[in-house]
């Protein structure tokens, strides 16, 4: 065979050779498909649609399954769902659980520059979601949102009074409560001036409680989380006092009769009706409910106002609620979920979140435009100085805190012996 037809036959397999690589590497990089099971609560999809869309356009291979539940039953059909193996790849958790349900979660790989390190979770995110989301600097989950405690107040009961200007303090929340309070011949509440002081008819009386025992410098817990000490002595700039004692007789005296600053009772309607109906000329709440009270009373003439903080101190306490995405344990595809999450929890995509179902932000970088909203602007605000605490069982703590409350409105406990008990119960749960 001469030389000519040797290079011919070379160059043939040469060319064979090189197509069956690009062939084969296609082949080999071509990822399989998967489909990511994504329950939450509150949210229908259209809040996640622009994004699900755009990552599933980006990556051909996957597909979000999405699925919205019901809040009632969803904690209980979770955790019946990843005990049999099943469930979600992706699911949410209230900022509290972390404690009762770590053991469910995949936290974030730390392999890989896609993921976040502990770091750049703090420095997107605000001050409170690091202290629930991030342990031993590894992260369990990103947030869209941060909601705070803000006070709705009725504008024309504050125009009627005379009142300029909202409360900025405790001390001012007080005398607004006694002018805005209106009562018959009898004594008998006809308008209150704040919806607060009770347990069973004050829509999420046991968060204000808990504002108000942080705000007036409670350790919620010990340091490693093992007892509630919310009942404890503290020692203060040479005063030893009883912050969390004197946050529950602050919260109980507005159901007090004796008091003047008797406003509510376990008579009242639910807070949140008293105001829409004009029977409560204030009331304290999350930012959720601004939507509830335009749909209930389309023309009361309201607003909502920054809390009010502790007189005299250089720094703000707020309160906060918000849910927040992870990856389960159960799946095998925890890298793909926690990338998706990532793209999900990107300024633009939250963006987009935050404005069809209007939450404050819970990135940092959002903050300055959300303050151009006057509905968001005070829960963007406060995120930055917003609190919450460790709980064991957030929904035993908030019985716990309810019947706490109710003792001592009733009057079968005094104020130490009713958060000594409940301090006791907390305990329990920490065991």
């Amino acid at each position: 065979m001469d030389r000519r037809k040797l290079l011919i036959i070379a160059a043939i397999i040469i060319v064979f050779i090189i197509l069956i690589l690009i062939f084969g590497l296609r082949t080999d990089k071509k990822p399989k498909p998967i489909t990511l099971e994504f329950w939450s609560v509150y949210d229908d999809r259209v809040n996640y649609s622009e994004a699900i869309e755009e990552y599933q356009k980006a990556n051909k291979h996957v597909t979000i399954k999405y699925e919205k539940k019901s809040f009632t039953e969803y904690e209980q059909e979770l955790i019946n769902a990843l005990a049999a193996g099943e469930g979600p790849d992706i699911f949410t958790i209230h900022h509290t659980w972390l404690s009762k349900h770590e053991d469910k979660i995949s936290p974030m790989p730390q392999e890989g520059e896609e993921f976040y390190s502990a770091k750049i979770f703090k420095d997107t995110f605000v001050d409170v979601a690091y202290q629930d989301l991030v342990k031993n600097e590894r992260i369990y989950g990103l947030p869209m949102y941060v909601d705070t405690l803000a006070l709705y107040y009725n504008k024309d009961f504050f125009n009627s009074a005379g009142i300029p200007s909202v409360p900025e303090t405790w001390d001012e929340f007080l005398n607004d409560v006694e002018v805005l309070t209106t009562k018959d011949s009898g004594g008998n509440i006809k308008r209150a001036g704040a919806a607060i002081g009770t347990a069973e008819n004050v829509n999420r009386s046991t968060d204000i409680l808990s504002l108000l025992m942080l705000q007036t410098g409670a350790e919620m817990t010990n340091n490693d989380d093992t007892q509630a000490t919310f009942n404890q002595r503290v020692n203060l700039d040479g005063e030893s006092f009883m912050p969390g004692k004197d946050a529950l007789r602050f919260y109980t005296d507005f159901s007090n009769p004796t008091k003047r600053i008797y406003c509510w009772n376990r008579q009242m309607p639910y807070s949140i009706d008293a105001f829409y109906e004009g029977r409560a000329a204030m009331m304290i709440n999350y930012s959720y409910h601004i939507d509830t009270i335009r749909a209930k009373s389309p023309y009361l003439n309201f607003g909502v106002a920054p809390m009010p903080q502790i007189k005299n101190r250089n720094f703000d306490v707020n309160y906060a609620n918000y849910w927040a995405h992870t990856v389960s344990k159960n799946s095998d595809k925890v890298d793909e979920a926690w990338k998706f999450l990532i793209f999900l929890a990107k300024k633009e995509n939250v963006q987009k979140y935050l404005e069809k179902s209007k939450r404050p932000t819970a990135r940092r970088d959002l903050i300055e435009w959300q303050r151009e909203n006057s509905d968001l602007n005070v829960f963007a605000n406060q995120s930055l100085s917003a609190r919450s605490w460790y709980q064991a069982d957030n929904q035993s703590i908030e019985k716990i805190f309810a019947d706490m409350v109710k003792s001592v409105v009733l009057g079968e406990a005094n104020l130490e012996e009713a958060i000594n008990k409940a301090a006791n119960q907390v305990t329990l749960l920490m065991r």
